[in-house]
């Protein structure tokens, strides 16, 4: 019975979506306030509508109920609880609900938040997201329905992907989804806008904080995918420019670049135009995403799908949204009045230059992920576009943004000048040459790029602490005066501040998990010891170990160095009987400037030797410096983020104007 009550809210949300759609947009159009009105109620019911129906879901997966198909497909009785629920989302059907309920969501939030809105933008934005919601309830509704029947119901389920059996995988889908569906909202302001024909600075102001959102949710939904794959898959990498970690990372890239175009629209009035483009490729970068891990395109671990009329359908979708939006781009655009002039040198030709940065690799990446997939649909030849390809190509565009990152804050609005500007990061470029030559003593025979990228990293949080320094007049002021500056400091620059130092910090993880990393991999018998980058590892044998849906052949290493303990690193082989696969989980112990990283693989062919020590195991060890700091740096930019939009002034948006009340006539004496 409660299978078919979350289908019947799935049916009703499209009827409610349906209503959205048009009514608000029909009475922006015909200025019918009760018409406009209906948005903000129909926006709350659709999304109680599609969380009755993903409760409803989740209830079939924690009662192991056998008769809902999704549940036989992707769940089995014995499985932890913990992923009993994240099964939910753990696959195509329920991934898709869970896009549509976070899609409702901002469209609901924007209707109970958005009271500063003009009723006729809110109207049409409120219908804009309706109709996202519509295109993505009927694919689910007529091609994925996860609520369907099986007669007679089997005894048990199939059982999870084991891969997606883990802590971080509870957690990382729904945090991509926040980020990816978030820019829905800033799509929704694009459209509108174009549609009533004005872009303002109050416009930026409504939409710069749901674009903060999204941005913050998407960098934490890329560093605890990246942070799974260093620990779960046991090849001590933590990114390969897979097709479906690059589908992640170009909206990541667009949306860091709308972030700071919208600052020039509410700032200066300035590329309009511009931001509009750039709002409606954020999101389309997301739809693109979801076609290709949904259309049998990729066969990965990440990919939902491999249903080619599922793919039909996506692209359909994709067609309409972002064709549509692009036409209606360059036909009222040109209409878009210009904004205010800047000269090169200023902070609008900084965040300019940033754009086009950011942009170029965007498309880099978009041409390195899609020529290998076009190529094999029209041909059927297999080519690999790789990581030596994105190395060579993303990496030199990183160089000048990040060089341009330290510059940009102290840049003055309209006109700056440039030398006065790098005077005052004398200090910051004292302090790259120090690291950088720290790092050349350091690691000398190393690679050579390697010193001048940590040098490049210094240079970014030392200029973004000397623009710190800079608004507090510290050294220049009295220290009270400068703590009495530091306290009325608004939180987006703070926010803005924790940004930037915490990518300088996750270049610092780069640079060092891939100039320094040691790896040794042999086979070892009970009693054999390796050393790899100083650090003495015993391997004392393996044991066979039980688990709730799962057997695992568990090592153990014991790690000294200088003959004193360091850490017990005890990883695992684990087999699932139910899918018949096995996984292989890691051990790591970080020191914070390094991880220490052990992985078990499959017996050793028998040998003559197996008789005095045992038999032999395949192990691989790593030596990782720094890379942790990748995602303690990826922390503290979403913290950034997060601070950023705690600022009063993007929570409220653009203050309503008021209408002055006309006076009362004074009587008659």
């Amino acid at each position: 019975m409660i299978p078919e009550i979350g289908h019947f809210a799935l049916l009703l949300a499209l009827v409610v979506a349906c209503v959205q759609g048009s009514l608000p947009m029909l009475g922006a159009a015909w200025n019918r306030p009760s018409w406009m009105a209906v948005g903000q109620p129909a926006a709350l019911a659709q999304m109680f509508c599609v969380l009755v129906s993903f409760l409803a879901l989740t209830q079939a997966y924690v009662v192991s109920d056998f008769t809902v198909l999704n549940v036989v497909e992707n769940s089995h009785s014995a499985k932890p609880m913990l992923y009993k629920v994240t099964g939910v989302w753990g696959n195509h059907e329920g991934s898709l609900l869970l896009w549509v309920l976070i899609l409702t969501v901002f469209g609901a939030a924007v209707a109970a938040f958005g009271a500063n809105l003009p009723p006729t933008l809110k109207a049409r934005v409120l219908s804009v997201q309706a109709w996202i919601s519509i295109g993505f309830l009927s694919f689910c509704i007529f091609t994925s329905n996860p609520f369907e029947r099986v007669f007679p119901p089997p005894p048990d389920g199939s059982d999870l992907n084991p891969l997606l059996q883990d802590p971080g995988l509870a957690f990382h889908p729904p945090m991509l989804y926040l980020g990816y569906v978030g820019f829905s909202i800033a799509f929704s302001f694009a459209v509108a806008a174009l549609i009533e024909g004005r872009v303002d600075a109050a416009w930026a102001r409504w939409v710069r904080p749901w674009t903060l959102a999204a941005w913050s949710f998407l960098t934490a939904g890329i560093a605890l995918g990246s942070w799974w794959a260093y620990y779960e898959l046991g090849w001590g990498g933590w990114w390969f420019w897979d097709p479906v970690e690059n589908v992640s990372f170009m909206p990541w890239l667009l949306g860091t670049a709308l972030l700071h175009s919208a600052v020039v629209v509410e700032k200066r009035d300035a590329l309009k135009v511009w931001t509009i483009l750039l709002a409606i490729l954020t999101f389309s970068l997301s739809l693109l995403g979801t076609f290709i891990v949904r259309s049998g395109l990729l066969t990965s671990v990440h990919a939902f799908a491999v249903d080619p009329e599922r793919g039909l359908y996506v692209l359909a979708l994709l067609a309409i949204a972002i064709g549509g939006s692009l036409t209606l781009f360059a036909w009222r655009a040109p209409a878009l009045k210009a904004g205010g002039l800047f000269a090169p040198i200023s902070r609008e030709g900084g965040l300019v230059l940033n754009n086009l940065l950011l942009a170029t690799a965007t498309a880099t990446v978009l041409i390195g992920t899609l020529y290998p997939l076009f190529l094999e649909a029209l041909s059927g030849e297999r080519v690999s576009v790789g990581p030596p390809f994105f190395n060579l190509t993303f990496g030199p565009l990183m160089v000048p943004l990040v060089a341009l990152m330290a510059v940009g804050p102290l840049l003055s609005w309209k006109r700056a000048d440039l030398a006065g500007v790098l005077g005052r990061l004398k200090f910051a470029f004292l302090g790259s040459v120090i690291v950088t030559g720290a790092v050349w003593a350091f690691s000398y025979g190393g690679p050579v790029l390697a010193p001048l990228a940590m040098g490049l990293g210094a240079w970014l949080l030392l200029g973004t602490l000397s623009e710190w320094a800079d608004r507090v007049k510290l050294f220049r002021a009295p220290l009270s005066e400068s703590l009495s500056r530091a306290r009325g400091l608004p939180r987006a620059a703070y926010g803005m501040s924790l940004a930037h130092a915490g990518l300088a910090i996750c270049i610092f993880g780069i640079v060092g998990s891939t100039a320094w990393k040691v790896e040794e991999v042999l086979v070892m018998r009970p009693g054999d010891s390796v050393t790899v980058a100083g650090y003495d590892y015993r391997f004392e044998g393996v044991q066979g170990q039980e688990g709730p849906n799962y057997q695992a052949n568990r090592a153990r290493f014991m790690v000294t160095r200088d003959g004193q303990a360091v850490a017990v690193l005890e990883p695992e082989k684990r087999f699932y009987p139910v899918t018949d696969m096995p996984t292989t989980e890691a051990a790591i112990h970080t020191t914070g400037f390094a991880d220490l990283y052990a992985v078990i693989g499959d017996p050793a062919p028998v040998s003559a030797e197996d008789g005095a020590k045992g038999r032999g195991w395949t192990v691989r060890i790593y030596y990782e410096p720094l890379v942790s700091w990748i995602w303690f740096g990826s922390l503290v930019m979403m913290l950034g983020g997060f601070l950023s939009l705690s600022d009063r002034r993007l929570r409220v948006g653009a203050p309503r104007r008021r209408v002055k009340a006309p006076a009362l006539a004074q009587p008659a004496e």
